[in-house]
């Protein structure tokens, strides 16, 4: 990761933070905070990467979320789905059993709205706060500290925490009430879908109709085509390199979340329902880790 922060990061006093989740997002994002000049106390599930943090942090590690959380004026957390954020967040060793009154919960897993909506109302009735904020930008994303954070939650709150988030993030947003961070983040996942598809479809395009494709590319990246997925994606998918980035399993398990909040609010996602089987179709062919670029192996 960078061994610097961003640099709109503006200085402030010191905290006591504890961090959730050293997945190839926590882990740099928890070393921003820690190169921030904040204390910070980490736990994962596998202790082995816990102590790989704190051999590089100098930071200190905890076995338990309870224990993390212990004195913490903010718990930063980013793990895996909805029953993850559970398991570290409730019960006699979560998180919000050590957390002391008036501290703050920032969930940056990508998990539906529902649980960030449970888990606000129970942090409440604790005496607790908690902003739902899930993240943008990818492991590069993270190992910059330029991530796009889109926070639910009071103003106030919200206000308290964004300070200390700006180590990781190029922006670090209010979207609205609890759960609308996940519904923006599932906004996100939409219009990905949709683009690197497109992309997918061009570039196979490009290369059936022999052209130089990587030259279109720099051509129409010029235009009215423009995105970050052509920027970013375009090239590495005409040499046929998948093995980075934001892995087909992740990209699923987020569209999942996106079709079950459109069941339930009744919008109409009839792309992303068919992206998201073409999906299924690349963890067929052995994809499940490939970057969510690979949806041009279909067309090959």
């Amino acid at each position: 990761m960078s061994s610097t922060l961003p640099k709109n990061y503006e200085p402030i006093a010191p905290c006591s933070i504890a961090f959730i989740g050293l997945g190839v997002m926590g882990y740099p994002m928890a070393g921003h905070l820690a190169l921030a000049g904040h204390q910070v106390t980490v736990y994962n599930r596998s202790a082995g990467k816990a102590e790989a943090w704190c051999a590089e942090f100098k930071g200190v590690s905890s076995p338990t979320p309870r224990e993390a959380a212990l004195d913490a004026d903010i718990v930063f957390c980013c793990v895996g789905n909805d029953d993850d954020l559970r398991s570290v967040t409730i019960g006699a060793d979560g998180a919000f059993a050590g957390m002391k009154p008036d501290s703050v919960f920032v969930d940056h897993t990508t998990a539906s709205a529902t649980v960030a909506r449970e888990l606000n109302a129970a942090a409440r009735q604790l005496g607790l706060h908690f902003i739902d904020a899930p993240v943008s930008g990818g492991q590069a994303g993270a190992q910059n500290g330029a991530l796009t954070v889109m926070c639910g939650g009071e103003s106030a709150v919200f206000d308290k925490v964004k300070p200390a988030g700006m180590a990781f993030s190029k922006a670090f947003t209010l979207m609205g009430e609890s759960g609308a961070g996940q519904l923006t983040k599932m906004v996100n996942q939409i219009c990905i879908a949709g683009l690197v598809q497109g992309l997918s479809e061009a570039v196979a395009f490009g290369q059936k109709a022999g052209l130089d494709v990587t030259q279109v590319l720099d051509v129409i990246g010029k235009g009215a085509a423009q995105s970050w997925q052509l920027d970013n994606r375009g090239k590495t998918m005409v040499a046929d390199k998948f093995d980075f980035g934001f892995a087909v399993d992740w990209m699923r398990k987020d569209l999942g979340l996106v079709l079950d909040e459109a069941k339930r609010n009744g919008a109409r996602l009839p792309v992303t329902a068919l992206v998201d089987q073409f999906y299924a179709d690349v963890q067929a062919m052995g994809g499940q880790r490939w970057d969510t670029s690979s949806l041009i192996k279909r067309l090959k």
